[in-house]
């Protein structure tokens, strides 16, 4: 039976979620986070909102069954045109690419094997513009991905893990230009919490290092398979150089000591990491801030500036 629908990839909804996971024989597993979107809507809004162009090339984490990497083949970059429904499928996009590709990383090698096929059934015409790699995002080196350097990440990152993943692929893939992940609610907060926000805190200072990040749309529970206990949320970044005056590692050294003891002054939280509270205060002083502040006050930029004078000291 052909899946096809009339424009564009067909995406995955619930009973075709649940046939390929029987089929496949897999559990979702809550050690990998694994809850699959199995609402169309959401996949077509996610990808809507991530801003991709003809050009991007794609970096999915955690692809599951498909059903955003079916939406993501079927991306249509400027100039595209609404389908039925507002959708934007293959035949409707006005003249406009797609976009080049995506490539896909999955640690479960079940699933990871089982893609192309999704793929090939429900977009036939896109199958080409899949590279699968079974690996652990936490681990991937640039080298590892094949094809050209990715342009964009979009992803729903597995909630155990989002954090970690997100800032180690930003690090170790400076191609990626802009990207929307979609997380726990509460991490979505912090990583776009502005100082002096109440979760302002390590991940946010950290994100802000690499990126403009902001908050773009929630997501109810009732779209995943199995239904998690949490909301989701959205979160856009568009990448930004780092702030001047200290390396990224000397830079989050810094935020690291400042948030370890959160209700403390940076004077005293700083002193382990300075070397003396004195030393810190000196630290503090050349780089600009008021000793008597707390580390949930200041941006990136201060502490790399807190960084740089700690380097020349």
């Amino acid at each position: 039976m052909s899946h096809r629908a009339s424009a564009g990839a067909c995406l995955l909804g619930p009973a075709d979620v649940r046939r390929l996971a029987t089929e496949l024989g897999v559990r979702p597993r809550k050690k990998l986070g694994q809850n699959f979107v199995h609402d169309p809507n959401t996949v077509r809004r996610i990808v809507a909102a991530a801003g991709l162009r003809a050009a991007d090339v794609v970096l999915e984490v955690g692809p599951g069954l498909g059903s955003l990497t079916l939406g993501l083949l079927d991306a249509a970059g400027p100039g595209a045109t609404a389908g039925p429904a507002g959708r934007a499928g293959a035949a409707d996009h006005g003249g406009a690419a797609t976009v080049a590709a995506v490539v896909a990383v999955e640690l479960d090698t079940v699933l990871a094997a089982a893609l192309p096929a999704t793929v090939a059934e429900r977009a036939p015409e896109r199958a080409g513009a899949l590279r699968v790699l079974a690996a652990d995002a936490l681990r991937v080196r640039a080298g590892d991905l094949p094809g050209p350097p990715p342009t964009a990440l979009v992803a729903n990152l597995p909630y155990n893990v989002a954090v970690p993943v997100l800032l180690h692929l930003l690090a170790e893939l400076p191609s990626l230009a802009h990207g929307l992940v979609m997380v726990q609610a509460e991490v979505a907060d912090r990583l776009a919490a502005e100082p002096g926000s109440r979760v302002y805190g390590v991940p946010s200072v950290k994100a802000a290092w690499y990126a403009a990040v902001r908050r773009a749309g929630a997501v109810p529970r009732a779209v995943f398979w199995p239904v998690p206990n949490v909301d989701s949320g959205l979160v856009s970044f568009l990448r930004r150089p780092p702030p001047p005056g200290a390396s990224r590692e000397a830079t989050f050294a810094a935020v690291d000591a400042a948030f370890a003891q959160r209700r403390k002054t940076l004077r005293a939280a700083l002193t382990a990491w300075a070397g003396s509270a004195a030393a810190a205060e000196a630290v503090l002083r050349a780089a600009g801030v008021d000793p008597a502040a707390r580390g949930e006050r200041l941006d990136v930029a201060a502490f790399a500036r807190i960084a740089a004078a700690r380097n020349s000291s």
